[in-house]
C-alpha cells in the first residue's frame, strides 16, 4: 500500500477548488509515547485516506501533531476513530475559525525526530510537567494584572498579523530559536505570572516545561491556545483581547479573529494582513501583500520575479541558476521593499 499521494500537485489543488465538497479543517496535538511511529504511521493514513481526510500530520515517539480537513459528512467518523484509538482518547480537536474548506489538497503523513522541534537534547523536557492550563476567562482576568507578563511563543511572521494586547513577541522564525530569546526576556519577570499562547497549545506545552526547568515557577499556559481562545470568547460572550489575524499554516495562511489590521504590505505599506508566497516558485518567499500590489506585481514579490515568470520554461530553466531570488536572501517574513522617489523598487 503507497503511504503518499502519487497526483501532481496542481492536479489535486484544481480539484480541491472545484469540487463541491464540504470540509471542516481542524487541528489536533498529543505528546504521548508512540512505541512504533512507522506502524502508528501506516495504520493512520490507511484509515483516514478512506475517510477522503487532506492535510499534515507528524508522527514521533514522543506523539502526534496534525493538521488537517475532513468532508463535514465524515466528521464524527473521524473523531469517533480517533477517541477510539487508546493512545489519542480524548484528545481535543480544534475547529477552525475562519474556514473556507480549502484549507488542505493532499493528505501527507510524516515521521519526525520530534513533534515540534525545539532544538534540545532528547529527553530534556517532560510535557506533562509544563504550566498550568488556563481558560479564556482566566487568561483575561490574569492578563488584567500587572503581575502578570504575556508571552507569544510563535515566530515573528505569525505575530506580525495578530497577537494579544501587550504580548512580549519574540523576533524569531523557529521556535528552538525562541527558547534561549524568550528566556532573556523573562529574565526580569522571574517574580510574576508568566502566561504563555500559541496557535493550540502545542509549542507551550514544552515551552512552560522548559522554563519550569530553568526555576521559573508560576508558569501558565492558554489551553487550547488562540483557536480554543477565540472559541471560548465568542461562547461565552467574554471581551476578545485577541488583535488581528490567526496565522495558520495551511493554504488559507490565516483566519481572522478579529477586524483589526495590525501589519502592512511589505511592498508598500498600506494596511494589510494578508500572507501569500511568491508566485515565482524559484523564490516562493512568504510576505504580505495587499490586493493592489499583487495585481501589480502578478502575485510577485518583486519586479525581477515577475519578469521571471513572464519567460518560457525553457527560459526560465536556462536563466533560473544565475539568478538570486528574495526567497533566497530573506527569511519568512523578513522581505520588506525599499521605497524611493520615484515610487517601488522591488529589484
Amino acid at each position: 500500500m503507497a503511504l503518499f499521494n502519487k497526483v501532481n500537485k496542481g492536479e489535486l489543488k484544481a480539484r480541491l477548488q472545484e469540487s463541491d465538497v464540504i470540509r471542516t479543517t481542524l487541528s489536533f496535538y498529543r505528546y504521548v509515547t508512540i512505541e512504533e511511529p512507522a506502524s502508528f504511521r501506516a495504520m493512520l493514513f490507511k484509515r483516514l485516506e478512506e475517510m477522503a481526510v487532506y492535510g499534515r500530520i507528524y508522527v514521533a515517539k514522543e506523539g502526534i501533531n496534525g493538521q488537517i480537513s475532513v468532508p463535514q459528512s465524515n466528521l464524527n467518523e473521524l473523531h469517533d476513530y480517533l477517541d477510539g484509538l487508546p493512545l489519542l482518547t480524548g484528545m481535543r480537536l480544534n475547529i477552525a475559525i475562519d474556514d473556507d474548506g480549502k484549507s488542505f489538497y493532499v493528505l501527507k503523513i510524516k515521521l519526525r525526530e520530534k513533534i515540534v522541534a525545539d532544538g534540545l537534547p532528547e529527553g530534556a523536557v517532560d510535557p506533562a510537567k509544563g504550566g498550568t492550563h488556563i481558560d479564556a476567562e482566566t487568561f483575561n482576568q490574569m492578563t488584567d494584572r500587572e503581575d502578570t507578563v504575556v508571552v507569544d511563543m510563535r515566530n515573528h511572521y505569525e505575530s506580525e498579523v495578530g497577537h494579544f494586547e501587550g504580548a512580549l513577541c519574540p523576533d524569531v522564525e523557529t521556535f528552538r530559536e525562541s527558547l534561549p530569546l524568550v528566556h532573556d526576556l523573562l529574565e526580569e519577570h522571574r517574580s510574576k505570572n508568566i502566561v504563555m499562547y500559541c496557535t493550540g497549545g502545542i509549542r507551550c506545552e514544552k515551552a512552560t516545561a522548559y522554563f519550569r526547568k530553568q526555576g521559573f515557577e508560576n508558569l501558565y499556559q492558554l489551553d487550547g491556545g488562540i483557536i480554543e481562545y477565540a472559541r471560548q470568547v465568542k461562547a461565552r460572550r467574554l471581551a476578545n483581547k485577541f488583535k488581528g489575524k490567526n496565522f495558520v499554516f495551511d493554504e488559507r495562511l490565516g483566519e481572522r479573529i478579529t477586524g483589526e489590521v495590525i501589519a502592512q504590505c511589505h511592498q508598500c505599506g498600506t494596511a494589510c494582513d494578508d500572507h501569500t508566497n511568491c508566485a515565482n516558485d524559484a523564490c516562493h518567499l512568504l510576505f504580505i501583500q495587499c490586493p493592489t500590489c499583487a495585481e501589480k506585481f502578478d502575485q510577485c514579490c518583486s519586479s525581477k520575479c515577475k519578469d521571471f515568470i513572464s519567460l518560457s520554461a525553457e527560459d526560465q530553466a536556462k536563466t533560473k541558476k544565475d539568478l538570486q531570488f528574495n526567497g533566497s536572501k530573506f527569511g519568512k517574513g523578513r522581505y520588506k521593499a525599499h521605497h524611493d522617489e520615484m515610487g517601488l523598487d522591488l529589484g
